[in-house]
């Protein structure tokens, strides 16, 4: 039987991001199966497929933005992510951080980078304006900021997190979170299963326990 798979398609600025990750983590290490996290630029994908933030996307349709925040308070309670906090400068501009991000996976620790980072965002409200107070956070989690930084500056890194994001789409992904599950009873088939949304938890265990 083929290796349990998760992989999910990741940006800093999406709180859902944050909100699947633990939950997710922790239904990955139930199940026995890998969790790779594959950078990608949310803004680029929006252009690319016509999408737009809830929020905006929303607006003008009464009541359903409020029930969206009903439903994230709802599923903060049920995993117990009671330290979320809006980042006060949502929604901020992501691509360095992505790029930080491609580049630490380079090196196989792109999800130290999202354990260091998450926190550090959607919880103390660090200051993505302030380089120092980024550099520290990054330094922090083990990493070397200023090696990270340069990379992201790279042609390298810039044309991986572009080609992540123009495959994400083409693999029909259209915002965060998606995540796409290999399981055995994927063996054979053409493509794995695709499942957008924080509130797919259960489906996705569903896939990874074959059903």
């Amino acid at each position: 039987m083929m290796a349990q798979r998760i992989e999910l398609l990741f940006d800093f600025v999406s709180p859902n991001a944050y909100l699947i990750w633990q939950p997710l983590r922790d239904l990955a290490e139930r199940a026995g199966a890998r969790l790779d996290v594959t950078a990608v630029f949310l803004a680029g994908m929006h252009r690319l497929t016509g999408n737009a933030p809830p929020m905006i996307r929303d607006a003008e349709v009464k009541g359903k933005n409020e029930y969206a925040a009903l439903e994230m308070r709802r599923f903060i309670a049920r995993h117990g992510l009671t330290r979320f906090r809006m980042h006060p400068q949502f929604p901020f501009n992501s691509i360095t951080l992505q790029r930080m991000l491609f580049a630490a996976g380079e090196d196989g620790r792109g999800a130290a980078f999202v354990d260091t980072m998450l926190p550090a965002i959607w919880e103390e409200g660090l200051d993505l304006t302030d380089h120092e107070q980024v550099a520290g956070a990054i330094a922090a989690g083990g990493f070397d900021a200023g090696d990270l930084l340069a990379r992201a500056a790279t042609s390298k890194v810039k044309d991986g997190l572009a080609a992540n994001t123009d495959e994400a789409v083409a693999r029909g992904a259209f915002g965060i979170p998606t995540v796409f599950v290999e399981s055995g009873a994927d063996a054979g088939t053409s493509a794995p299963r695709m499942f957008f949304g924080k509130e797919r938890l259960g489906q996705i265990d569903e896939a990874l326990a074959g059903k």
